[in-house]
């Protein structure tokens, strides 16, 4: 009895251990912030030749790149 208790409290923890790590999307998110992806969203501008008009497309590129979507 005393081992099965054991190792049910074992299962849980792993299960509670599991929730709790992050995953590495989950960590890339955090990492990416407004800030980075208006620098790397600037960058696509500049490279472009810095003509107007692709703001959106620029942005969504940059968000892509680094949150994975």
């Amino acid at each position: 009895m005393a081992e099965t208790v054991k190792k049910a409290v074992k299962k849980a923890a792993k299960k509670t251990a599991a929730k709790k790590a992050p995953t590495k999307k989950a960590a890339m998110k955090v990492a990416a912030t407004h800030t980075d992806i208006a620098a790397l969203a600037h960058k696509f501008y500049i490279e472009r030749g810095g003509q107007h008009g692709s703001d959106a497309e620029d942005w969504l590129r940059a968000e892509k790149q680094l949150l994975g979507k």
